[in-house]
């Protein structure tokens, strides 16, 4: 199987920030991250995964708000300070589609890429925060479907920049003075819905060909565009019949795209909350949960609700009627918390500490037999390639899985004892894209600078 350390700050787990084995204020400190690709790297891990947000959630309330955001830099600078310390470690980095532009995106991921030699991924997101808007002197959010649009052009038009340097492109020879052979170097001239851009990229194309493509969403646009685009999908769900009924549809979309299975990567996310006995992982989970503030519960589930107020619903009443606002568009997240509330019947307090401490994917409590032997089970039964491991707190949790779960996979032959190649691309056992330049040289044009 293959195995992404999501470094979610200092834990998937909510609190897990609160947790004695967490880091103490690390979120800025570089060693911290070194530290956690090391970690990874000795586990083996494919590559290591980090969120971003270019503004902050909705919240209601100064004392909420402090108790709920944490410091987030910028993943491309965290993955290059990273990618310093290891050597076969992949560095997937999320950057908006949104409220970014192909050129500059392109230049960033095919810089690390070359500098990590060959191991950057892009987690492709579409940006869902109003404030972000805000914060890029936008009124409002883009309406869901011209965000997947725009996300569609952007994509093809990185693509494009990053095949703009072909094989061959870089002479670098002394003798002659030529650094470079200008007939193997294109524009792009792309003009768009979007984006205008005129090409080519100032980076010769990276070692992958281009970073690995990571995705997300999970409504039906977002699958759609994951089909068309995605070579990892980054995905969330809370049983072995979720996730296979997932997988089993994201393979189908893929022959309308030209796509086989073989090309695609699914990985839940999974929160491993691991004891030496059940009792202690049981433990465990309980003190975690209990370290959520309850009014910080409530202002997370409000969130994933469409923004709704729950100021006076009762805590211990069933979720009330949602107002046709937060019902309004394709929101998944928003359909997966409804879905659990109604399976479970769970009162509104317990709902939100159960969404603010798992979120709706799966955690499983148990020993590292028992953490492993689910990630076996959902492998063999076919609802997942791998997995993106959110340790409920770091540094500690991850050292764990490490320590106790690798070891185990290992010995039921399920993962690496050493990684299969340099790249992120080969480690993950995906191709090189074909340059499109070279697919089709009737695309080539010269650039009007030269």
């Amino acid at each position: 199987m293959k195995l992404l350390a999501f470094l979610m700050q200092t834990g998937g787990h909510i609190a897990g920030w609160r947790h004695s084995r967490a880091a103490d204020n690390a979120l800025c400190d570089a060693d911290y991250f070194r530290a956690l690709g090391r970690t990874a790297e000795k586990g083996l891990f494919d590559g290591v995964f980090l969120a971003d947000y270019l503004g902050y959630h909705p919240v209601r309330g100064a004392s909420v708000f402090a108790g709920l955001e944490t410091p987030k830099l910028d993943p491309l600078v965290v993955l290059a300070t990273i990618a310093a310390e290891t050597r076969h470690l992949g560095l997937i980095g999320t950057a908006s589609t949104t409220y970014n532009h192909p050129y500059d995106l392109a230049r960033r991921f095919a810089s690390l890429d070359h500098m990590s030699r060959g191991r950057a991924g892009w987690n492709i997101v579409t940006s869902t925060m109003e404030n972000e808007a805000h914060n890029y002197g936008f009124d409002s959010h883009l309406a869901h479907g011209d965000r997947y649009a725009r996300a569609e052009e952007f994509v093809a038009v990185a693509r494009k920049l990053w095949d703009s340097w072909q094989e061959g492109a870089v002479v670098a020879d002394k003798a002659s003075g030529r650094y470079t052979d200008p007939s193997r170097i294109s524009a792009v001239d792309h003009e768009g819905t979007n984006f205008r851009v005129a090409g080519p990229l100032t980076v010769p194309r990276p070692p992958q060909g281009h970073p690995v493509l990571v995705q997300a969403g999970a409504s039906a646009t977002g699958q759609r565009f994951a089909a068309a685009t995605a070579e990892v999908i980054f995905t969330s769900h809370p049983t072995i019949e979720t996730a296979k009924a997932f997988r089993s549809a994201m393979h189908a979309q893929l022959a309308g795209f030209g796509r086989t299975p073989d090309g695609l990567k699914i990985m839940p996310a999974v929160t491993p909350v691991i004891g030496r006995t059940l009792a202690e992982a049981e433990d465990l989970k309980h003190e975690l949960d209990d370290l959520i503030p309850a009014e910080i519960a409530i202002s997370k589930l409000e969130g994933l609700l469409g923004n709704i107020d729950l100021s006076q619903a009762d805590p211990d009443g069933p979720l009330p009627p949602l107002p046709e606002t937060a019902l309004a568009g394709q929101n998944s997240t928003r359909d997966r918390v409804l879905e659990l509330a109604e399976r479970e019947g769970l009162p509104v307090r317990e709902l939100a500490r159960r969404v603010a401490a798992g979120r709706t994917g799966h955690t499983i409590v148990g020993t590292a037999e028992d953490v492993a032997g689910t990630l076996i089970e959902w492998e063999k039964q076919g609802a997942a390639d791998g997995f993106v491991i959110s340790a409920p707190f770091l540094p500690g949790g991850l050292e764990d899985f490490v320590d106790h779960v690798v070891p185990i996979l290992q010995d039921r032959g399920h993962f690496r004892r050493e990684y299969e190649g340099a790249t992120l691309r080969e480690n993950l056992g995906l191709t090189v894209p074909v340059n499109a330049f070279d697919l089709d040289p009737g695309l080539r044009s010269r650039p009007e600078i030269w």
